[in-house]
């Protein structure tokens, strides 16, 4: 594996780089960073160049200014510089959460530069019919962060969403990912002060999206889930269908062989 640092406007973007073959960018769901998806990356470096980063404000990855809110297309021109820096050709993307968000933009705006987009479990609480209750739902995590802390709001957000907070660091799990989970707790709260409110109120270019080279996908356990909802509408509001990954939120990190074999498949089919 190899590493560097990106310079963009506003920030320094910690990045890897996995293998060899056509370039494979993943974008990760706020408060993660790049060793979420690194058994992945190491699952599918036999066939793609993979790209793993920490997104913006993420601790590896910091700004150069003060703390503000972020908006999905800034974190859209991050993963189109990534790209530029990988090369001329266009590339796969597998992006996740609001990764997924993200990516969408990026093909939006820059279609030349994806080759092809597997979005997992985009969060567009805006194309729910209760999307009222959710944009309500991001300002009142902001207030309950103000009053009681991160905790609370990661917990309400978890039973909201049904993807609980990460654990804590305990000192029986492998150094990375104890390292990991660290770095989360930080860009956990990034998250909640500076992503929320903003992203939650992203809804994609349904115009842009027609017709491009993109899968909306779930995981097999997150059916029923307001994830898999929100995936569903995404589908719909781009005149697609959505397909179905192995596991759950985060079935690319508990199977790493088997969602990378099902990822390809759709990448390449």
């Amino acid at each position: 594996m190899d590493s560097g640092v990106l310079d963009v406007p506003g920030a320094r973007l910690y990045f890897e780089v996995r293998g060899s073959g056509p370039a494979l960018l993943t974008i990760i769901g706020g408060g993660s960073d790049a060793a979420m998806a690194a058994p992945l990356a190491e699952a599918l470096s036999t066939r793609y160049t993979v790209i793993t980063y920490d997104r913006r404000g993420a601790t590896r990855s910091p700004l150069t200014g003060p703390p503000a809110q972020q908006r999905v297309e800034e974190h859209a021109c991050d993963a189109l510089r990534l790209l530029d820096a990988a090369g001329p050709d266009p590339a796969y993307v597998f992006a996740t959460h609001s990764g997924a968000m993200i990516a969408l933009d990026l093909l939006a705006r820059h279609p030349g530069r994806v080759r092809r987009l597997v979005a997992h479990e985009p969060p567009v609480f805006g194309l729910l019919p209760d999307a009222a209750r959710w944009r309500r739902l991001a300002e009142e995590l902001v207030d309950l962060h103000a009053r009681e802390g991160i905790g609370p709001a990661l917990r309400k957000l978890g039973e909201e969403t049904g993807v609980p907070p990460p654990p804590e660091p305990d000192p029986g799990l492998p150094s990375w990912v104890r390292a990991m989970l660290t770095r989360m707790a930080a860009n956990l709260e990034t998250s909640v002060l500076h992503e929320l409110r903003p992203f939650s109120a992203f809804v994609p270019d349904a115009e842009a999206l027609r017709g491009a080279p993109v899968v909306l996908a779930y995981g097999s356990r997150t059916r029923g889930r307001p994830l898999h909802r929100t995936t569903l509408a995404v589908a719909e509001h781009l005149g697609t269908a959505a397909v179905e990954l192995p596991g759950d939120h985060v079935g690319y990190l508990r199977s790493p062989s088997e969602f990378a074999q099902s990822l390809h498949d759709l990448l390449t089919s």
